[in-house]
């Protein structure tokens, strides 16, 4: 199989002209660096936990997924290795937006309001504290990089790159799945502070949604019963790891392995995750 792609978590290989196989791997990546250490069955979760998510918002957007069952993988794909952290897709042309939505003022958006109350160019109310609940949920896009930072774009950017009917489509369809999904979140204690999401388009110009969703790599996760206004929270994803490199003051680039105990941390916290939003227990 031809190797078209190796991201920061993911390998992507052709299997023909229509046809994608995604394999999650173990890495973790933090403030844009892969992390010397790997993270046992972190690819199956966040596989597994991506699989679950598109099937509850598969009434509000078609998603690219074919098949995760590994017999209906290439031969050459049919080991252990592959099952369970792997997905055949459908190709896309996919859209150059990350397309990012905050319900809670936190991480970036909370250092930018701080400096000029506005996140991307969004006026927000003065006086919000960090961690609080905004009015409604807002669209801050991203360019996607394909090294280095992503960086913050407008919504008029978007339009401009990307045209303003596909740029509104996008905008609402990123709300829209938001929604619903930290709606269903609430029900089991779970706030998604925030997420981001990637479309592309298929071969008749629908637009689909694909990569990961709701993933603890691509969102926050707090624990309800321990939120609170005015600081930062606990939380079920790999913000872990980044609060423990800033207090630490480890270097990401150092190839220094990353200490057992925060490994296992980390992995229990996305098995939790995993737990607490689909009922189930994750299996290997």
């Amino acid at each position: 199989m031809k190797k078209v792609s190796s991201g920061k978590v993911r390998e992507i290989y052709e299997v023909d002209d229509d046809k994608l196989l995604l394999v999650v791997s173990d890495r973790i990546s933090a403030f844009d660096y892969i992390l010397p250490s790997l993270v046992p069955n972190k690819g199956k979760i966040l596989n597994q936990i991506s699989e679950f998510w598109f099937h509850h918002i598969k009434d509000i957007i078609p998603n690219h997924i074919i098949s995760t069952d590994i017999k209906d993988f290439p031969e050459e794909f049919q080991t252990e290795e592959f099952e369970g952290r792997s997905m055949l897709v459908k190709k896309l042309k996919m859209i150059p937006v990350e397309c990012i939505v905050r319900g809670y003022i936190t991480g970036s958006g909370w250092k930018s309001y701080q400096e000029s109350g506005t996140v991307c160019g969004i006026k927000l109310p003065e006086g919000l504290q960090e961690s609080e609940k905004l009015p409604e949920p807002i669209f801050t896009p991203t360019t996607k990089a394909a090294e280095g930072h992503d960086e913050n774009i407008s919504f008029d950017e978007v339009c401009k790159l990307i045209g303003k009917d596909l740029a509104e489509e996008l905008r609402n369809k990123t709300i829209e799945i938001y929604s619903k999904c930290a709606e269903y979140a609430a029900t089991k204690g779970v706030i998604i502070a925030d997420t981001k999401f990637e479309f592309g388009v298929d071969e008749n110009g629908k637009l689909v949604i694909g990569d990961e969703v709701l993933t603890p790599d691509s969102s926050r996760f707090w624990p309800a019963s321990d939120y609170q206004v005015g600081r930062s929270q606990k939380s079920f994803d790999k913000q872990y790891i980044r609060d423990w490199i800033k207090s630490t003051g480890y270097n990401p680039e150092s190839g220094t392995p990353i200490p057992d105990e925060v490994i296992n941390t980390t992995v229990n916290k996305y098995k939790e995750a995993y737990k607490v939003l689909t009922g189930r227990d994750f299996k290997a």
